[in-house]
């Protein structure tokens, strides 16, 4: 049973997620500091503005001609007029004395408690200043203590400004910036989820074709749209499933081609022990004889297999600084106990000394030459050469060769040269030539009866 789909940890949720967390976390920065930078200038400005009250309070009750003190207060009401959203009054020995005439919307004066508050500020000394709540709303005031010599009463003229009027017009305006942004934020999210759901689709194309590949079925690929990241990430990915789905096919070559080839010695050791006669120990001897050499054949075939293995692997190649000439001739000493009865011969010899692997040399146009004693005839000739900066060694006999079908496949693993080159091997041993050529750089091939190994040509300093 799948197991249950879980959107909000998806690669797309998260990145929906992180974009929309970014974009809210700069618009409450940006909104805010704004608003708080707006509101600190709409607080100064009203404390300018009752700062200049109180100055201007101060030299009005100086120069007032008034002869009484509610002839003063009455003056300073009079020419400190309130703008919008602001308001004066006077106080006499504690009392309201003087307010503004017409239509004035700010009576903090009725206000029992705010007006006990000023008067016990004012007595405390001095002009003060503060906010208070009246009537719910916030007011800033200054407070102005006014006295006329002569006169023992007490006078304070009070300025005062209401917050939530100065405030009101900055608050509406981030009240819609607020839901401006909220919209915003929301189509934001939209345009995020599509935008990301199509940047995604390769990945998640990805995803599925993975989860459908199975080792019964790898040749299906993914479509390859765009030329952004995500689009190199599928073709990387491609390219892994062309060499998984290599390795499968060659898995399966090599399972199917070891079958076929165990097949024949087991289908013999079988049937002649099914015919042996028990009673007749020459046909016990015969068919004990016939087993032990299939299942020689048979430990050969593994052999090589596991030699082929290790070389794919590149395993086990030591290239070392090496006389050409002087392996040559090892070689050829070596070659000429696989069949003493021919002849041996060495018809040209580089005279370099290479890097490369000698052992692993030695092993590759070994088994060149005993598969010229396995399938050609007549005399065996070696060299080697340097041609265009390729070191180059050849096994060649006076056998029919390999048609030029044959060539292009006999090096491959299992492979079978053309009828009239003698008995058939493992199949293996040219594979393993291969190989080694290919460790080595090069390539081997084979023209006619002569077969070569061709690798890159690096002389030691």
């Amino acid at each position: 049973m799948p197991s249950p789909r879980r959107p909000l940890r998806s690669v797309r949720s998260r990145i929906l997620a992180s974009m929309l967390a970014v974009t809210a976390v700069g618009m409450v920065l940006a909104g805010g500091t704004a608003y708080a930078i707006q509101r600190e200038r709409t607080l100064a400005q009203i404390d300018g503005r009752l700062a200049d009250a109180a100055a201007d309070a101060s030299v009005v009750a100086a120069d007032a001609a008034a002869p009484t003190l509610e002839g003063t207060l009455s003056a300073l009401v009079q020419r400190i007029r309130p703008a919008s959203g602001e308001g004066t009054f006077a106080l006499l020995d504690g009392a309201t004395a003087v307010v503004p005439g017409g239509d004035v919307p700010l009576h903090p004066e009725r206000d029992a408690a705010f007006v006990s508050r000023i008067l016990d500020e004012v007595a405390a000394g001095g002009v003060v200043r503060g906010t208070a709540l009246v009537g719910g709303e916030p007011l800033r005031y200054v407070a102005v203590p006014v006295g006329l010599t002569g006169d023992d009463r007490s006078g304070t003229f009070v300025f005062v400004s209401d917050l939530g009027a100065a405030l009101g017009p900055l608050n509406d305006a981030f009240t819609t910036f607020a839901l401006v942004a909220l919209v915003a934020l929301v189509a934001v999210g939209l345009v995020g989820w599509v935008v990301a759901g199509r940047l995604l689709a390769p990945v998640r194309r990805l995803r599925e074709t993975a989860a459908r590949i199975t080792a019964s079925d790898p040749s299906e690929r993914i479509e390859v749209v765009g030329a952004d990241d995500v689009s190199e990430l599928t073709v990387t990915v491609n390219d892994m499933l062309d060499r998984l789905d290599g390795a499968l096919q060659g898995q399966r070559r090599l399972l199917d081609d070891v079958g076929h080839e165990l097949k024949t010695p087991i289908t013999i050791v079988r049937g002649h022990l099914e015919v042996m006669r028990a009673e007749d120990p020459a046909d016990v001897v015969a068919t004990r004889d016939l087993a032990v050499d299939e299942l020689d054949r048979m430990a050969g075939l593994v052999r090589d297999i596991a030699e082929l293995s290790d070389l794919n692997r590149g395993l086990r190649i030591r290239p070392q600084p090496t006389p050409v000439a002087a392996l040559t001739h090892t070689i050829r000493l070596k070659a000429a106990a696989l069949d003493p009865e021919r002849e041996w011969a060495v018809t040209q010899a580089a005279d370099r000394t290479a890097v490369l692997d000698p052992d692993r040399i030695t092993q590759a146009v070994l088994q060149l030459a005993a598969n010229a004693v396995t399938h050609g005839r007549g005399a065996v000739r070696m060299s080697s050469a340097v041609h265009d900066g390729r070191l180059v060694f050849s096994v060649e006999d006076d056998g029919p060769g390999v048609s030029v079908e044959a060539a292009r496949t006999v090096f491959e693993r299992f492979a079978r040269g053309a009828v009239g080159r003698g008995a058939a091997g493992s199949g293996l041993g040219l594979a393993i030539v291969a190989a080694i050529a290919a460790a080595h750089g090069g390539a081997a091939s084979a023209e006619g009866s002569v077969f070569s190994i061709d690798i890159p040509l690096v002389e030691a300093p």
